[in-house]
């Protein structure tokens, strides 16, 4: 059980300098259990006048959704888990036998333990364990060359397909729910909408870690800066003593009760209006008890009315019923797994597409029981798309997959590249932005990604393309292209740039992210103390073309196997240049070997042949983007019974030719986002 005791809260609402302290004396026993490693939240402020003791605390529960989808009827589930059973005993079982547990077993290497995994072929601990199994496999990793026995290509072949099966052994749990902290841009953007303060009161907050999902714990130094921001946002909204209130002041506090006598029922009703949007849920009584506690606090202490109410809206801004999105209430259910209650799938469906808490109307629905209906829940996320302020689902999530996050402060060598201003990779990042919006807005096929014939520019940027002559000025607006290579996020300068290094271009990391973030391939992570190309020794790479010295990887047996995948790849998008410029021939003059081949076998020679490959694999990009949003939504990774869920969802989106918004509605109605597991 985590206890969150906020120790001590400075008051800075008064004319003077008050500060307060709050010991964990009185817990509220909710009745939840958290066991998501949340660090308990102290704010600490110096104590230069008194000392007030007060207990208070919040205990919140680790709970998590259902991965029960009901079946289309494409198949019988029965069927394929037993199909997938005697697949295991009979073929998965004896291979890894025969050519993996002697280095993956009791003491396994490379972080992959396939003993653990015969034991519990199913379950979703084993399910990463597998997809590295195969990753290695596929690139002939995995058995070594130097094993005694290695297995034939049929039989590499063969485990892939087996591997493949054993999602149907799964038992219907989707793993633990992740009970996650608001973003940096969630956390500000949900202060601008609740209270008017603009979202840069925020900044002083840590950048967040890129992943599925997001750090649910808050450490000493993070709490003091939600303090300090607390303090900040009770100090612009609460007018000083003898000044007349401000217009949210008189919206969030009402007016002052005129009998003393009447503050504490005042202030409990002002708390239970703070919580209710704060919490983006009806706070409980005992929640209650705990902010009135507070106010009660600060008037022993001396404060005025209104200070003793900014007071206990500060233990609002710091609690983690604010901080975290969590489960609204305890469910008193036989059933395993139960539908989410309302409030929480609308902070869910709100905090995905807007990166801010429910609105008025999602609100609304929510206290009427009403999303949990197909239709409204269908009808609610048109809504929400079809507002300016879902472009946040490229900054949240269409950014990580993509992976431009970092462009903003990625390093260029100024002499090589110095059109790289701030400006650039601007419009650099927002031309991504606005592609990625165009595709959600009218709802195309995923294959737009790859193959379109599209883009938005402004001026500075479209030098890059060479259409500086037919774009002028730094708005950005939509171009059509006529140049067969560019066009979709593979002749993209954001992705050009951000896959390369910082004075040339990287065939292995373009490469890499074409299978990984296009194709949604797994790539075995490279060995250690393999070097860059730049530390290796010089004299052999004097003379050498950038294509040949990536070809030495390819000489060392720890680097071949993978590097004859993912080079080719790489190769093929050698005319663009480290920021996206079209070039045919390299910093030496040579003319630029583009030719290449996916690991399926099929050759191209320009960027717009690989780009024709890549859209055949319609099929192949909509399972990866339905993953990764998916994966994105729950703020975990995927896996055991989570794949076959995934197959449903691409039985339902494959008759509207993959579309996005599609893909969006199928994900957030599906079990995985509106259900919970309670038991088990």
């Amino acid at each position: 059980m985590i206890v969150f005791t906020p120790t001590r809260i400075r008051d800075t609402t008064g004319s003077t300098d008050r500060t307060v302290v709050a010991n964990a004396a009185a817990a509220v026993p909710l009745g939840r259990r958290w066991t998501a490693g949340v660090q308990a939240l102290r704010v600490v402020q110096v104590v230069p006048t008194m000392v007030a003791a007060m207990g208070f605390a919040f205990v919140l529960s680790f709970v998590s959704p259902c991965v029960a989808e009901t079946d289309d009827g494409s198949a019988d589930p029965a069927v394929l888990r037993a199909d997938a059973e005697k697949t295991f005993k009979t073929k998965v079982g004896p291979f890894v036998n025969k050519y993996c547990i002697s280095c993956h077993g009791p003491r396994p290497e490379a972080g992959i333990n396939l003993q653990a995994a015969l034991k519990s072929p199913g379950g979703a601990s084993s399910s990463l364990h597998w997809k590295k199994a195969v990753a290695n496999v596929k690139v002939h990793d995995m058995p070594p060359d130097y094993a005694d026995e290695i297995p034939s290509d049929e039989e590499r072949r063969q485990f892939i397909t087996w591997i493949g099966k054993l999602k149907y052994m799964a038992p219907r749990d989707p793993g633990a729910f992740v009970i996650r902290r608001l973003s940096k841009v969630e956390f500000g953007n949900t202060l601008r909408d609740l209270y008017g303060v603009i979202p840069a009161v925020a900044d002083s907050l840590p950048e967040e870690v890129v992943g599925e999902g997001y750090l649910n714990s808050i450490s000493p130094l993070q709490s003091e800066l939600f303090l300090d921001i607390a303090n900040k946002v009770v100090e612009q909204v609460v007018a000083p003593d003898g000044q007349p209130p401000s217009e949210v002041q008189k919206r969030l506090f009402g007016d002052t009760p005129p009998k003393a006598a009447d503050f504490r029922v005042a202030a409990r009703q002002v708390a239970r209006s703070l919580a209710r949007d704060a919490y983006r849920r009806p706070p409980s009584e005992a929640e209650l008890d705990v902010l009135v506690s507070v106010f009660d606090l600060g008037r022993e202490n001396k404060l005025g009315y209104t200070a003793s109410l900014g007071l206990m809206w500060k233990a609002v801004l710091v609690s983690p019923q604010f901080l975290f999105i969590t489960p609204a209430e305890e469910v008193d259910s036989k059933d395993a797994i139960v539908p989410l209650d309302d409030y929480q799938l609308a902070a869910r469906l709100s905090y995905l597409l807007w990166s801010a808490p429910p609105d008025a109307e999602l609100s609304a629905l929510a206290d009427q029981g009403k999303l949990h209906d197909p239709e409204v829940l269908r009808a609610q996320v048109e809504r929400l798309l079809s507002h300016d302020r879902s472009r946040a689902l490229f900054d949240g999530f269409g950014a990580q997959w993509l992976g431009v996050s970092g462009l903003q402060s990625q390093s260029f060598d100024p002499d090589v590249f110095p059109q790289m201003t701030a400006a650039l990779r601007t419009a650099m990042l927002e031309e991504a932005r606005l592609f990625f919006q165009s595709i959600v807005r009218e709802n195309q096929s995923v294959l737009r990604f790859v193959d379109s014939d599209y883009t938005f520019l402004n001026e500075p940027l479209a030098e890059l393309y060479g259409l500086e002559q037919s774009v002028q000025g730094s708005a950005m607006r939509r171009v059509t292209l006529s140049n067969p290579n560019r066009g979709g996020i593979l002749g993209m300068p954001a992705t050009l740039a951000t896959t390369s290094m910082p004075n040339r271009t990287s065939p292995v990391r373009r490469g890499v992210w074409v299978l990984e973030q296009v194709l949604g391939e797994r790539v075995p992570p490279p060995p250690p103390d393999v070097p860059e190309l730049e530390d290796q020794p010089q004299k052999s790479m004097e003379g050498l073309t950038l294509r040949q010295r990536t070809q030495l990887h390819q000489s060392e047996p720890t680097c071949a196997n993978c590097h004859k995948v993912f080079d080719p790849i790489g190769f093929g998008l050698e005319n663009f240049d480290a920021i996206g410029r079209w070039r045919d021939k390299d910093d030496s003059g040579v003319a630029i070997d583009s030719a290449g081949k996916l690991p399926s076998g099929e050759s191209f020679s320009t960027p717009a042949e690989l780009k024709g490959l890549l859209a055949k694999r319609k099929t192949d990009l909509a399972r990866n983007l339905t993953e990764r949003l998916m994966a994105y939504a729950l703020g975990r990774q995927l896996e055991g019974y989570d794949e076959v869920v995934i197959d449903q969802l691409m039985i339902k989106i494959a008759p509207d030719d993959y579309r996005m918004r599609t893909i969006i509605t199928e994900v957030i109605t599906s079990y995985l986002f509106t259900h919970r597991k309670v038991k088990g």
